[in-house]
């Protein structure tokens, strides 16, 4: 089967999103907590952390038009602060329920079954059951103009994670704590490691280290 452009452009606008949206692959699901300036917190569910550079640590989320009122974007834009959480396979429902569009008023934390967690200094709120919990610094807003999207770089202020999780070497094995991944908007998954490899060069053939 080949689709080409003139059959994407032709596609039921939903369909198409799906396609294109899934068709990206698995990715990791990012709760975002943030937190307006008169303290009105607000949860949501992302799937498009980009890793940006190690030195600075910097990441980026990719935020839809800010054609309508957009919590987490205003939010993180006022505060300059917000907070990544990955969360267990076993929240997927209430991961996903945080994507409904409750009114501003509405707590996500308490709609969808999450205890927010503060810390000291640090305005956003973090998810208290979520085994990594990232804080980040908004540095950077780049309004992306072919299709209006928003890319928000921030930096990484602290991370909370187990240190089991952390090998000698640096390399985080997420999958030994059970956290979700998704695709698309409806899609969510368990992630298992294949293996880690060495480092590829030409004149040999890489190793396994796991």
């Amino acid at each position: 089967m080949i689709i080409d452009k003139q059959t994407l452009n032709h596609y039921e606008s939903r369909y198409r999103a799906k396609l294109i949206n899934s068709l990206a692959g698995m990715k990791q699901a990012v709760l975002v907590g943030t937190q307006s300036t008169d303290g009105q917190p607000n949860l949501t569910v992302f799937n498009s952390l980009i890793h940006i550079g190690a030195n600075p640590p910097l990441w980026g989320i990719i935020c839809r038009p800010d054609t309508v009122k957009r919590d987490t974007l205003d939010n993180i834009l006022e505060t300059g602060q917000y907070t990544l959480n990955y969360v267990q396979t076993g929240d997927f429902e209430k991961v996903h329920q945080t994507s409904a569009k409750y009114d501003q008023s509405v707590s996500e934390f308490e709609a969808c079954g999450f205890t927010a967690l503060y810390q000291a200094d640090f305005h956003a709120p973090f998810v208290a059951e979520a085994p990594v919990k990232v804080a980040m610094k908004l540095e950077q807003k780049i309004d992306i103009s072919i299709n209006n999207t928003i890319l928000i770089i921030g930096s990484i202020e602290q991370i909370e994670l187990d240190e089991s999780l952390i090998s000698a070497d640096g390399f985080v094995f997420l999958d030994q704590a059970n956290l979700l991944a998704c695709s698309g908007l409806d899609a969510y998954y368990e992630a298992h490691l294949i293996g880690r490899l060495s480092y590829a060069t030409t004149d040999k053939w890489p190793t396994k280290l796991v």
